[in-house]
């Protein structure tokens, strides 16, 4: 597609939520084509992930790892090099595509202590990179106003880096956590 010019290929963004929140961030560390990122819920550590549960069922996380999703074919201790390949996050030096990860504190499927294992990593390392919670929001937000934050941020964001527009207060400057729902951040930094 970029070949044949439906794609501009300077100005290419890719988002991703759940399993595709994970591939956006492998993906991150394999290529630089894309311009801008967001993972949704990712697993960065599939190591760390592993001995934990669905807080919504109680269910072991390993068999995904194991073998569905990830189809390693056995525990880390059966193939350890494995699981740090497809873990994001030791290979987080290779990232230079800026990334919005949004993870929920009340995510039942991924245990949003992945998505801030991400975050810090990539703050760590000085990544351009940003981190939103809406608290008490599962794997998904439901409720519509965190549903109408997340849109907005997200499109500010690819706005920023594929269309050139202004960067937005909350991208600038964050926006402490006693002004969230409070003071959103959306206004424009004019250059």
């Amino acid at each position: 597609l970029i070949d044949k010019g439906f794609i501009d290929k300077d100005h290419i963004g890719v988002q991703g939520h759940s399993w595709g929140g994970y591939q956006i961030a492998y993906l991150v560390t394999k290529t630089d084509i894309f311009k801008a990122a967001e993972a949704g819920a990712p697993v960065p550590n599939m190591i760390s992930a592993y001995g934990g549960i669905r807080w919504w069922s109680g269910l072991s996380r390993q068999f995904q790892y194991e073998h569905t999703q990830s189809r390693i074919g056995g525990t880390p201790w059966d193939y350890p090099v494995r699981y740090i390949e497809n873990s994001p996050i030791f290979f987080i030096d290779k990232i230079n595509t800026p990334l919005l990860v949004m993870h929920n504190d009340a995510d039942g499927h991924v245990p949003w202590y992945q998505g801030i294992e991400f975050f810090v990593s990539l703050r760590r390392l000085g990544k351009p990179s940003w981190f939103l919670n809406y608290n008490g929001e599962p794997h998904w937000p439901l409720k519509l106003q965190n549903r109408k934050d997340f849109n907005i941020r997200m499109a500010q964001f690819f706005d920023y880096y594929l269309k050139e527009a202004p960067m937005p207060v909350w991208m600038k400057r964050g926006v402490p956590a006693i002004e969230k729902g409070i003071n959103q951040g959306y206004e424009l930094i004019e250059k």
